[in-house]
């Protein structure tokens, strides 16, 4: 069954939804292919609600370009592939032999890491760096230099464990063969190729659109804005590209076609191919079924039982969720700046979506300001129930885009529910974490036994 791209049935539940999780704004697009578009873009959905800045009340439009974090990794993960394709890179020599420069605390380790390590997590080195070397062109090189104290945590390709300043060192990579910085070579390599207008990596560059301010909890737990807008450019390859909806869903549409898009090729079938193919299971995945393994740059998983291809980002009071599903040539992507973020993008997109691609969703979670409800979706009703097991029911028919009207109308219901039990409209709740509190801190996993938790709160699709 084909969800429904009707923007009067999604624009309600985003509206409601960001209200009830915090979300000064956000902007939202489902991307569906089809053979009715001849650019191979499909049919698609952008919507937006809330404010980009709580201190000027700008409105969100669907263009507006927000930083997306770690999606970034899934990027510059594309632009080695293409040079994979060139001939120019490969996956599996040891990155000394392109970068010399390139060393950490154990020598032997840092001898045998290789590209393929780097982009799969396994590298094993402490990737917890996020040292800012300055706004120059070098800023990459001399990243890369500060790694040599970094602590090995295992031996490369023998456990996983997040490491953001892997995919500095692929950036790196990539300069040392192109000649030029990592923010030329993905806008000449990938964002040029997919006729993308408004995805950018460096500040003055987001200056020449509307964009969004991420906003991080105060004392009393209220969105406010964030006294820092960015990460530092030395980040680049792993956290800084800054992005609309509709680009992310161009980009998302090009992988979920295999590399194909608008007739040309963005990566060869094998590369497109070998970037969503599990390389490395993870072990304890409680919770993160949509992250049981890594493939390059992506990780994968399932999702009501569907196979998902995805990746998270925070960034500095701004969260991003792109999730691809292929069997069902499908693509979600969220992009907030501040609030309960990952709870907003479990009751927008994974309860709606899961049960009608299943057609029946038995019981998932939907909390909402503290309240621990459930949502039951089942044959011609939506059920919502929270503490004291108030329920409210909403009888009608669930084909087709019908369901989704019925869980917005759900939500609505949960909502007052909510602001009843509060003693207030829930406008702006949250806690003391805010979306960005993520970005520190490693889990290490081993590929082999059980997982070692070194940061149990580590999101592990996040920046």
């Amino acid at each position: 069954m084909a969800p429904s791209l009707d923007a009067a049935q999604w624009q309600p539940r985003l509206d409601l939804l960001a209200r009830e999780h915090g979300v000064p704004g956000a902007a939202f697009g489902v991307l569906r292919l089809d053979d009715d578009h001849d650019d191979g873009t499909g049919a698609r959905l952008e919507l937006a609600t809330g404010v980009l800045h709580l201190g000027t009340g700008v409105p969100v439009t669907p263009d507006a370009l927000f930083q997306v974090g770690s999606i970034t990794k899934v990027w510059t993960t594309t632009l080695v592939m293409r040079l994979v394709d060139e001939g120019l890179l490969d996956l599996d020599a040891p990155v000394v032999e392109r970068l010399p420069a390139f060393a950490v605390a154990d020598g032997d380790a840092a001898a045998g890491i290789t590209l393929r390590h780097l982009l799969t997590h396994t590298s094993g080195f402490d990737g917890d760096t996020f040292t800012d070397t300055g706004r120059g062109d070098d800023c990459l090189r001399a990243f890369v230099a500060v790694l040599t104290d970094s602590r090995q945590l295992f031996a490369p390709g023998t456990a996983w464990s997040y490491n953001n300043a892997a995919f500095v060192v692929a950036g790196r990579l990539v300069e040392t063969v192109t000649g030029g910085t990592w923010d030329a070579a993905l806008r000449e390599r990938v964002i040029e190729p997919l006729r993308l207008g408004r995805t950018v990596t460096l500040p003055e560059e987001v200056l020449l659109h509307g964009a969004a301010l991420g906003h991080i909890d105060d004392a009393d737990g209220r969105p406010v804005p964030a006294p820092v807008w960015a990460l530092p450019r030395s980040c680049g390859p792993a956290g800084t590209v800054t992005s609309t909806v509709g680009d992310q869903l161009t980009f998302a549409a090009a992988h979920l076609r295999g590399g194909v898009l608008d007739g040309g090729r963005l990566l060869s079938a094998d590369s497109a191919a070998a970037m969503t193919s599990q390389q490395v299971a993870r072990v304890d995945t409680a919770g993160q079924e949509d992250a049981s393994s890594w493939g390059l740059g992506w990780a994968l998983g399932t999702w009501g039982g569907a196979r998902v291809v995805g990746h998270n980002g925070n960034t500095i009071g701004q969260s991003a969720f792109l999730r691809l599903l292929p069997e069902h040539g499908l693509a979600t992507v969220l992009l907030t700046n501040g609030g309960r973020a990952d709870q907003l993008h479990r009751a927008l997109v994974g309860e709606p979506l899961v049960a009608e691609l299943g057609g029946q969703l038995d019981v998932v979670a939907a909390a909402g300001d503290g309240l621990a409800d459930q949502l039951l979706v089942r044959e011609g009703a939506v059920h919502v129930g929270g503490v004291e097991e108030r329920h409210a029911e909403v009888e009608g028919p669930v084909d087709g885009g019908d369901r989704l009207g019925l869980v917005a109308a759900a939500v609505e219901l949960r909502h007052a529910h909510a602001a009843e039990a509060e003693g207030g409209d829930g406008e702006w709740g949250g806690g003391p974490e805010g979306p960005g509190s993520d970005v520190c801190g490693h889990v290490v996993e081993s590929t082999a036994s059980s997982a070692l938790e070194v940061n149990p709160a580590r999101s592990s699709l996040s920046t």
